[in-house]
């Protein structure tokens, strides 16, 4: 077993990690104005080019929510979506009893519908791609931690060297709909993965409904459906964590994709002057502690972005690039600790830039 691994927080320092907003709506303005003119098309009233129909919400997904459309004046459309994403998590939440997964963890056996098979499927074709550094039975370890807690508190150091011995994804066995678990202390955490396969699931709905410019923002998981209604890119920023909206590292011009960060500073609590984080190590059950700040991933669809985001963290900056680079369409950009952006091949021939360093 490895040592802990601990990751000193520097107060005099600002620690750059990448985070995910929405920069901008409007073309040829810079990063402030970009927030800026986040904030106006933000608006629910005015012309669909202009100032697209908007809705937030902090119900679904212990996240930030925010879906605009601007191509279409209909407000069912956009209300349906956010019944979508609250369909989804009545099913795929792991705490919420009743869901598919939460009888899974309990009874070891389930039968789920179509689309829980799927999103299961991609959380063991990424655990077999990375054997075992991403892991969809990781739930004995992230039970054991709670990164909401009013006054959060370090798990038991024996149960937590118990549980990493449940995690074993090659326990978890898919037989056409009917999922079992063959290790009875094992359970499954879709937490991963889930968000970017119900932002895919969003975009087909409104691709269904006529829809071909829309911005879907599940809490960091920005997927854009086409362009702005002028026929130019979407801007999103990727910005430092714990500063203003307008604080950012880069902005990039986006068109029908998606843009998925992982970092520390998305869900963590700092205890004796140390900062843990919410991804994983499934070897020591404690916060992966490799030199990264974040990696950020742009892909086609969101689930690929939301997997290989934590995959890459994970396995860290050079197994990371390697397997990105090994895969045709997909992008990354890694912030490392020592503030430096690295890019992956072909990130910067295909994706326009804008250095706001």
């Amino acid at each position: 077993m490895r040592r802990r691994n601990k990751m000193k927080i520097k107060t005099v320092c600002r620690m750059l990690c990448l985070c995910l907003i929405l920069a901008a709506m409007l073309g040829g303005c810079n990063a402030a104005e970009e927030t800026q003119a986040e904030s106006t098309a933000a608006s629910t009233q005015g012309s669909a080019e202009n100032s697209p129909i908007t809705e937030y919400s902090m119900d679904y997904l212990d996240t930030f929510i925010q879906i605009s459309l601007y191509d279409t004046t209909d407000r069912s459309i956009l209300e349906h979506c956010f019944e979508i994403i609250a369909s989804y998590e009545d099913r795929l939440s792991r705490t919420l009893e009743g869901t598919e997964i939460y009888e899974l963890n309990e009874t070891g056996s389930v039968e789920v519908e179509d689309d829980v098979r799927e999103l299961l499927e991609y959380g063991l074709y990424y655990s077999e791609l990375t054997d075992g550094v991403f892991d969809i039975t990781v739930e004995p370890i992230t039970s054991l931690w709670d990164f909401k807690a009013e006054n959060p508190v370090l798990p038991d150091p024996d149960e937590l060297a118990e549980a990493v011995k449940h995690v074993d994804y090659t326990k978890l066995h898919l037989d056409g709909n009917k999922v079992t678990l063959e290790d009875p202390e094992s359970g499954v955490d879709l937490g991963a993965i889930a968000k970017g396969y119900i932002a895919d699931q969003v975009k087909e709905y409104l691709q269904s409904e006529g829809v071909e410019s829309a911005i879907i923002n599940l809490g960091g998981n920005v997927l854009c459906v086409g362009h702005k209604p002028d026929g130019t890119p979407f801007n999103v920023g990727l910005q430092y964590p714990f500063g203003a909206r307008d604080d950012l590292i880069a902005v990039v011009e986006i068109d029908d994709f998606s843009v998925v960060t992982s970092g520390i500073d998305q869900r963590n609590f700092t205890i004796d002057d140390v900062l843990y984080h919410h991804i994983l190590d499934t070897e020591t059950g404690y916060p992966v502690d490799n030199n990264l700040l974040s990696v950020t991933i742009i892909s086609e669809k969101s689930v690929d972005g939301d997997g290989l985001s934590t995959t890459c963290f994970a396995l860290g900056l050079e197994k990371g690039m390697e397997l990105i680079n090994s895969i045709d369409g997909v992008y990354a950009a890694f912030v490392t600790d020592d503030y430096e952006i690295h890019y992956s091949e072909g990130f910067e021939d295909h994706i326009q830039v804008r250095d706001n360093q």
